[in-house]
């Protein structure tokens, strides 16, 4: 009787943790997607950040 008592106590603190965890991920990853969505660069093709852009504009003559 005590053996099983004991086994469905820690079987529900188990399942309240991984409820819990579970829940704490998937809040975490919905914050991260939605910051990704912002933080995405439409210009970047090749993946270097701004160092491959070309300014708009012309060079001064300095002669």
């Amino acid at each position: 009787m005590t053996n099983s008592i004991m086994f469905f106590i820690g079987l529900g603190i188990v399942l309240v943790y991984t409820f819990f965890l579970i829940a704490i991920i998937s809040k975490q990853h919905k914050a991260a997607k939605k910051e990704q969505a912002v933080s995405v660069d439409v210009l970047d093709m090749d993946g270097m950040g701004n160092q491959g852009r070309v300014p708009n504009k012309e060079a001064k003559n300095r002669a």
